[in-house]
């Protein structure tokens, strides 16, 4: 897959980025924030597991929505130091059309100023709001097992398993496993079947939860030590 590709995107009710690769809305079509917070926050239990030198790691960077509530989390506990934050995107957004996205949510919107300035200067590694970020752009069941990565907690934002399956394989899972630190975690807003045996099968502890909004239930993981 060319790492030159970007998003094809349309817009529902002029606010809510659609691919048109995947046919699938970029965020929930409740509240996309309050979304994040549930199911990659709190589902990582990231309240209380955030310090310096914490790492997280992502499939699907999107707008960077998820970034950016993980850093007003960040500066909400005011503890030191640096969190690292390495995400995975094959079709990355315009700096515009992150910006457009972005005023849906004015909390993360009103600390993304900088992040979009680098974004459009074509920086894909940058520190931002006491995270370093790195967006690895290209196909992930290529780039991720290319990396030397311990991930702590995994935020599993792919589109839809049914609409983006490469992004949810057994071989991408396994790699997720690999890819991360003993007593890491993962956590998803889906409950499908298939991805829960291929993250129990790359070595994680799965639970099904509530999920948020509509959604019946989600899943987390844990590695054991």
């Amino acid at each position: 897959m060319p790492n030159d590709q970007h998003a094809n995107l349309d817009w529902r009710d002029e606010v809510i980025p659609v691919s048109r690769q995947f046919d699938d809305p970029y965020f929930s079509l409740d509240n996309g924030l309050a979304e994040t917070r549930h199911v990659f926050l709190d589902g990582n239990d990231l309240r209380t597991r955030l310090q310096d030198g914490f790492h997280i790691a992502e499939l699907g960077f999107g707008t960077g929505l998820n970034m950016l509530a993980t850093a007003l989390l960040w500066a909400e506990m005011g503890a030191p130091g640096t969190v690292h934050f390495t995400s995975f995107e094959a079709f990355p957004m315009q700096a515009q059309e992150i910006e457009r996205a972005l005023r849906a949510f004015p909390e993360a919107q009103a600390i993304a100023t900088s992040y979009l300035d680098r974004w459009a200067s074509g920086a894909r590694e940058f520190d931002f709001a006491g995270l370093h970020v790195t967006v690895v752009i290209g196909d992930a069941r290529d780039t991720l097992p290319a990396l030397n990565l311990q991930a702590d907690a995994w935020f599993l934002d792919g589109f839809s398993p049914a609409k983006n399956p490469e992004l949810w394989s057994p071989e991408l899972m396994t790699a997720v496993g690999a890819a991360t630190a003993p007593n890491g975690t993962c956590a998803t807003y889906t409950a499908a079947g298939h991805v829960r045996r291929s993250l129990n099968d790359a070595g994680f502890e799965i639970t099904r939860i509530p999920g948020f909004g509509r959604k019946r239930h989600m899943t987390v993981g844990k590695k054991p030590a």
